[in-house]
């Protein structure tokens, strides 16, 4: 009887176990905290790590230390538990206990990846001992909204403010432990809600048994994405993705997903540019540098999302960024749990300048030892975000700030301007429908835009950067033009007004491909009865290479002219060699040698027949291009950019 007993005990042991790591795979960590919570021992190094990994992935980190301890205590060799370990006493305010860790683990660890993430923590830990205790701003939890669950992710638009919470359903989402997530609606004066206007978005917005997530609004309030996760079905997607839907006839559409969405990852905490053609995310999918990145990606003028571009290691790390808001001035607002900060995630503000990225931490009372963000402008100065800072109403809370800073100037840098054709020699017409996008000095494209039937554009820029803006269109060549902003910053001590707006304006012209068109090429010379390429003639052929990166699509004969004053044969030899040697020229830049046709004509075209001036025998004496080819199918090939712009 006893054996059986002890046989009955050990099998149940073994269903718990297996149960347990069932749930952790799955991603149903809370389950698996429960269960690993029942079977730990003190001496099981792999189930204390596993209970530790679970709190945290709940998001109930301050609960792990204990766990990872006792893990390491025991030989567990994964040595990324001494990191999580840091991590956790520092959400518990344990700062000279998490610094400790940390100079123990880097003295003896071995992994030179933890090892960096390590360093990095400890740098982070030095320098928040030090921080100032306060900042200009003021925080206020939103009491009137919040529940004893979770509410978070605020987002206003159109006298509503829109946020996220579990308060009203009974089904539990196994990751967490916690209800499932719906989006709420409550009318709002800036931090002055009516209560009696709280209602919950619709069915078709809200389905049971899924996670609603964070929401973004288009400028009019007719337009929305937010994040929806898995069902759990084995049919439905496997995690957390983005949805639209477009408010029609009273009432919001069913909601479909976007085009940006990968199946396999998480995609969420979305943020719509005011402009509406740039929408910022956060992603946990492959080839990032962490957890959860932040990208960004543009809308096409067929309503497609495209360009998905990551923000790069400036602001993601090798832990997680998430919740991005750009502010009207071109500030990232996003939470990161990696970069200098108090404990969790901390809201983050990055700026850019001179095309270098600076991050700050906007100190306490913004930022607490608990998770802070989700922040959403209200105007210049006043908002909301979400904490589930110690003394809060529930778990996750909404709270108001303002920002009392006395010197605050802001100062909004924009650049405008139109896609415009020549209709002739003195006049331009509306060019609509192009692509124009700013690039810095590298040819990295920092935004992208479709321009409508007016051809205009409009672009956030930066002080004391260097730009250029490059329009293209189907069946024009690709026009570029350089924009700076040098010495052009405002001193912000001289200023008056609170807000501050500069306005640049570049046009971008763009002209019509017209197969077997000449162009000439100005101030190409060679020297007498040479081919060689001179350096003042290289930098002007450097222009036509610059043309034929931008447009990848054409092809051209690169034709040279003589003048008069030779035989025929020996100025159709000449021109040869001058064509060929150009073509030559270009070749070494990277262009593909099929693109390219060397012709020379000698003097049978000339300009100025019977020339009787030098000013007329250099009229003759030219450099053309003209395109011989237009492939409107070939895509982008991989030609070398040209390094130096010229």
């Amino acid at each position: 009887m006893l054996r059986l007993i002890i046989l009955i005990f050990i099998l149940q042991s073994c269903v718990t176990s297996k149960s347990a790591l069932k749930n952790f795979n799955n991603a149903e960590y809370n389950s698996a905290a429960e269960k690993y919570n029942q079977i730990v021992k003190e001496d099981d190094p792999k189930t204390n790590f596993l209970l530790a990994e679970s709190y945290r992935k709940s998001n109930q980190i301050k609960k792990s230390s204990d766990y990872y301890k006792k893990a390491i205590q025991n030989g567990y060799k994964d040595e990324i538990a001494h990191y999580y370990l840091a991590l956790s006493l520092k959400a518990n305010s344990k700062i000279n206990e998490a610094i400790a860790t940390i100079n123990n683990y880097i003295q003896n660890g071995k992994n030179e990846k933890y090892i960096a993430y390590a360093k990095a923590e400890l740098k982070n830990l030095n320098e928040i001992t030090n921080y100032p205790d306060s900042s200009y701003y003021s925080v206020k939890n939103l009491e009137a909204i919040n529940s004893n669950l979770t509410e978070y992710s605020p987002t206003y638009s159109n006298g509503k403010l829109f946020f996220v919470s579990n308060r009203d359903t009974e089904k539990r989402y196994k990751g967490t432990g916690t209800p499932f997530t719906d989006i709420y609606e409550i009318k709002t004066k800036g931090a002055i809600v009516d209560q009696n206007s709280l209602k919950i978005l619709p069915d078709n917005i809200n389905q049971e048994e899924v996670n609603e997530g964070s929401i973004t609004f288009s400028k009019d309030g007719m337009f929305m994405i937010f994040a929806k996760g898995n069902d759990g079905k084995s049919s439905g997607r496997n995690n957390v993705d983005l949805y639209y839907s477009r408010y029609r006839s009273n009432k919001w559409q069913t909601p479909r997903l976007l085009n940006i969405n990968n199946s396999k990852s998480w995609d969420s905490t979305p943020f719509l540019s005011v402009d509406g053609k740039t929408l910022y995310f956060a992603s946990n999918r492959s080839n990032g540098y962490g957890g959860t990145d932040i990208y960004k990606a543009n809308l096409n003028k067929r309503g497609r999302w495209i360009n998905l571009q990551n923000l790069g290691p400036e602001i993601n790390t090798p832990g997680n960024e998430m919740y991005p808001y750009v502010s009207e001035d071109g500030k990232l607002y996003f939470a990161s749990d990696y970069h200098l900060g108090f404990g969790g995630l901390d809201i983050m503000i990055a700026t850019r300048k001179g095309g270098k990225i600076s991050i700050e931490n906007p100190g306490k009372p913004l930022n607490s030892e608990g998770d802070d963000f989700g922040i959403y402008f209200f105007n210049q100065t006043k908002g909301f975000f979400t904490s589930n800072r110690i003394g809060g109403k529930g778990d996750d809370d909404i709270y108001t700030f303002v920002n009392n800073d006395p010197e605050l100037k802001i100062v909004n840098y924009k650049l405008t301007g139109n896609t415009l054709t020549p209709e002739n020699e003195n006049s331009y017409l509306t060019l609509d429908n192009s692509t124009v996008k700013l690039t810095d000095r590298d040819n990295n494209i920092i935004e992208e835009t479709f321009t409508g039937n007016d051809g205009s554009f409009s672009f956030i820029v930066y002080p004391e950067e260097e730009y250029y803006l490059v329009g293209e269109k189907e069946n024009y060549f690709n026009s570029r033009v350089e924009f700076n902003t040098l010495g052009k910053t405002a001193d912000k001590a001289k200023l008056k007004d609170f807000v501050t707006n500069i306005s640049f304006e570049k046009n971008l012209i763009l002209e019509k491909i017209i197969l077997n068109k000449s162009i000439v090429l100005e101030n190409i010379y060679y020297d007498l009865d040479k081919a060689d390429i001179r350096n003042d003639a290289a930098l002007e052929l450097n222009k036509l290479v610059r043309i034929l990166i931008d447009n990848p699509k054409i092809s051209i004969e690169l034709s040279s002219h003589t003048d008069d004053r030779a035989t025929v044969e020996y100025n159709l030899d000449l021109s040869q060699r001058r064509a060929q040697s150009a073509v030559n020229y270009i070749i070494s830049k990277g262009i593909n040698k099929n693109r390219l046709i060397a012709k020379g004509y000698g003097e049978s075209e000339l300009i100025i027949k019977n020339a009787s001036s030098e000013e007329e025998h250099q009229i003759n004496r030219r450099t053309e291009f003209k395109v011989i080819k237009y492939d409107e199918n070939e895509s982008e090939n991989n030609e070398e950019r040209f390094f130096n712009n010229k």
